[in-house]
């Protein structure tokens, strides 16, 4: 067997090979969702990034030889660090062939980078935070990871566990068929809940996109705070994502629960573009990706319900049900015939309970490993 190195991501060969390793692990896989690769060199971007504004990563390749067989990002979140009073490192954008001794070599690789700066924990996969896509797949592997969501081969989490991982929180997707009425007494609570704290329930308005992306960012950063692994969004970072997301915003499905004109919450459900993305196998929008995709976002029949929240000022009064009922609604007023609620901390019981009291299942598991340095 070929000598194994891992080395960092210096040259522009380099980064080619880093971004397009995964064809390589999923090349006979039905139900991967090639990434476009032009969106992932804007991620990986130092330059272009908001994240490293405040914080700092490092790309890795592990050869075999000249063959690229794994990739992995060592990661210093000093805003996480910062908000949990934590020493904790990252990896993320972790992928390998079947081939133990080189995610070892990685994990190790990673190891070092961290402990080199302080940290006490590596915990992952996070690519880079959690406001970012994150955690391996634990279980559902027999469908397509929808819209922002993860996708792996099983050995990830046997390679994360024969190395010494341990779980350090897991997260659910829900699943609901349009088939699925919504519980007549849950329409009841809900209309009941909004003529009781006289809540509008309004779409975000797009020709004022970025006075609302102001609003959400103060919604999100009251609302999540409390909730494991959250890390505030800086303004940078919350332009990025809503320019990135607006040109798959639905604003029917995009809404805001105010209370006497006070914003109180925020739902956003994403047209699941996957479904779309799937078609384009090369990754590439010219010549022939971009037809393809537009054509096939016409064809499009579920939504994921991406995020939804509540200021704590305004928490425990069932705006949460109000949400998924109108999400419901919506969504199935516009012809789709699924929804996935993801993800959902697997201790959030206010989620689950909500998600479940729909009538949803969980059908996808994710797992976020850790392993003290």
């Amino acid at each position: 067997m070929a000598h194994l190195t891992v080395e960092p991501v210096r040259s522009k060969k380099d980064l080619k090979e880093f971004i397009l390793l995964p064809w390589k692990v999923y090349k006979d896989d039905p139900n991967w969702v090639p990434p476009l690769i032009l969106d992932m060199k804007n991620m990986l971007n130092k330059k272009k990034n908001p994240f490293f504004l405040h914080s700092d990563a490092e790309f890795f390749l592990a050869r075999r030889g000249d063959e690229v067989v794994g990739r992995i990002a060592a990661i210093q979140n000093n805003r996480h660090n910062e908000f949990h009073g934590e020493k904790t490192g990252f990896f993320g954008f972790f992928e390998v062939l079947p081939d133990y001794d080189a995610a070892a070599a990685l994990f190790d690789t990673a190891m070092g980078w961290v402990k080199d700066r302080g940290m006490e924990v590596l915990r992952g996969p996070t690519n880079y935070t959690t406001n970012d896509t994150c955690a391996f797949l634990l279980e559902g592997f027999d469908s397509p990871p929808v819209i922002l969501m993860t996708y792996n081969p099983p050995y990830y989490l046997e390679y994360s566990e024969r190395y010494g991982f341990e779980k350090a929180k897991d997260l659910y997707a829900y699943f609901m068929s349009s088939d699925q009425p919504i519980p007549e007494r849950l329409v009841r609570l809900s209309e009941a809940i909004r003529r009781r704290d006289d809540i509008h329930l309004r779409s975000v308005n797009m020709k004022h996109f970025w006075e609302e992306v102001e609003t959400v960012f103060k919604i999100y950063n009251d609302a999540w705070s409390r909730n494991w692994g959250f890390v505030p969004l800086t303004h940078e970072e919350i332009k990025h994502i809503a320019k990135e997301l607006k040109q798959v915003i639905d604003p029917d499905l995009a809404l805001i629960a105010e209370i006497k004109g006070e914003p109180a919450g925020f739902s956003l459900a994403l047209p699941d573009i996957n479904q779309a993305l799937i078609k384009v196998r090369n990754g590439r929008l010219f010549p022939f990706g971009l037809p393809k995709l537009l054509w096939y976002m016409r064809k499009i029949s579920g939504i994921r319900v991406f995020t939804m929240g509540v200021v704590h000022k305004y928490r425990l009064r069932g705006i949460e049900t109000l949400f998924y009922v109108e999400t419901y609604r919506r969504g199935t007023g516009k012809g789709h015939r699924w929804g996935e609620f993801s993800w959902i901390l697997e201790d959030n019981r206010m989620m689950n309970r909500a998600a479940q009291a729909l009538g949803a299942r969980v059908y996808k598991k994710y797992r976020i490993y850790e392993k003290p340095v």
